[in-house]
């Protein structure tokens, strides 16, 4: 690969943007070593930029370093994963609190609707997870409220590793593209309150469907890798 004409800083954030991407497309797994000299022969560069990338990773959540073994890809535990989506739960229910407060914003509902229809026409689960966090993240910009994006921007890495478990369920895109449908339309309605009963349950649901995948894991008797 040629190595892209950029700065120690911009590089290190163009590899970590890479390694980012492999682990939420499930290329590396949890608990898969990040071997820098791989990413400093890709890109023509010392290991500088590769350690500094990883650096960045370890904050956002998406690696950690173990004694002995250097970096790898971080494997989170099922409590971790209830609390992860128990917080974003608390967020959005936040959000749409602050919506009520303050009023639908026509503009970001506009934006909701084009992202319904491009998640109801997407069959790749990867790129569906991207549509329906951005989808969420509407709802998150909605409420004004710069203390809640900052927090729900912190959760953005591990949620799309975490919902991909849910997506790859059969039929819970479809389930996911319906429910959508029905924000947006009582969000239109000026329905905040049900809209935001909706939300709650659709939530609730994906917590469901990963205690449902974890659970078959676990009864097949094999150890299970989540992402």
């Amino acid at each position: 690969m040629k190595p892209p004409n950029l700065n120690h800083n911009a590089l290190s954030n163009h590899i970590a943007e890479h390694i980012t991407e492999q682990i939420i497309t499930g290329e590396l797994q949890p608990g898969e070593k990040i071997v820098e000299n791989t990413y400093a022969t890709e890109y023509g560069t010392s290991r500088a930029p590769v350690r500094e990338a990883i650096y960045l990773l370890t904050i956002e959540g998406l690696v950690e370093r173990i004694p002995r073994r250097g970096a790898v890809v971080k494997e989170h535990t099922e409590n971790e994963i209830y609390d992860l989506l128990e917080i974003r739960i608390m967020l959005e229910s936040l959000a749409m609190k602050r919506i009520k407060e303050n009023g639908i914003d026509e503009e970001i509902l506009g934006k909701m609707g084009t992202l319904y229809q491009e998640m109801s026409g997407e069959k790749d689960i990867q790129r569906y997870t991207q549509l329906n966090h951005k989808f969420h993240l509407c709802l998150i910009e909605m409420s004004k409220s710069e203390t809640i994006n900052k927090m729900y921007t912190r959760l953005e890495l591990p949620l799309l590793r975490v919902q991909t478990i849910s997506f790859a369920a059969e039929g819970n895109v479809e389930k996911s593209v319906r429910e959508h449908l029905t924000l947006v339309d009582l969000l239109k309605e000026g329905n905040i309150e049900e809209a935001t009963t909706v939300l709650q349950q659709h939530n609730q649901d994906v917590i469901t469907s990963i205690q449902k995948r974890l659970f078959d894991y676990q009864s097949k008797d094999s150890q299970y890798d989540v992402y």
